[in-house]
């Protein structure tokens, strides 16, 4: 098997309609740091969210000449595995307090041992309370 990719760093980016609203929101509701951000390149700002050290982060964009709505589904999820049930407790409880709103999850999977949240451009946000079956 090939070592491609272990070293490989991935950038989830998603297009917001309020770039500061977003990344406040984030910010608080799961803990995530800024990174990084870009204001105005080629008429794009941006900003990345993340754990420092984690291999993978958030980017948020923003381009006030060519809005793009953003279009996610009830499928379309960002799933964080939280095991410590009073860690994923705490995170649920942040997630409410920034301004997320609990819902079900299309897939019923989810709320076995989950929480869905969706933010206020339809990004769906499931954490999680068990191992990650696949880590």
């Amino acid at each position: 098997m090939s070592n491609a990719g272990r070293h490989a760093i991935l950038r989830i980016a998603r297009p917001v309609t309020e770039l500061a609203a977003r990344s406040a929101l984030y910010q608080a509701g799961l803990g995530l740091e800024k990174l990084g951000e870009f204001i105005d390149h080629q008429g794009f700002s941006g900003v990345m969210l993340g754990y420092p050290g984690a291999a993978w982060h958030l980017e948020f964009t923003h381009c006030p000449a060519h809005p793009v709505s953003p279009a996610a589904t009830a499928e379309d999820l960002l799933v964080l595995y939280l095991p410590d049930e009073a860690e994923w407790a705490a995170r649920c409880r942040a997630m409410a307090q920034a301004g997320f709103r609990q819902t079900a999850a299309f897939n019923p999977y989810w709320d076995n041992a989950g929480r869905t949240f969706l933010d206020p451009d339809g990004y769906r946000t499931v954490l999680q309370r068990q191992q990650c079956p696949v880590a």
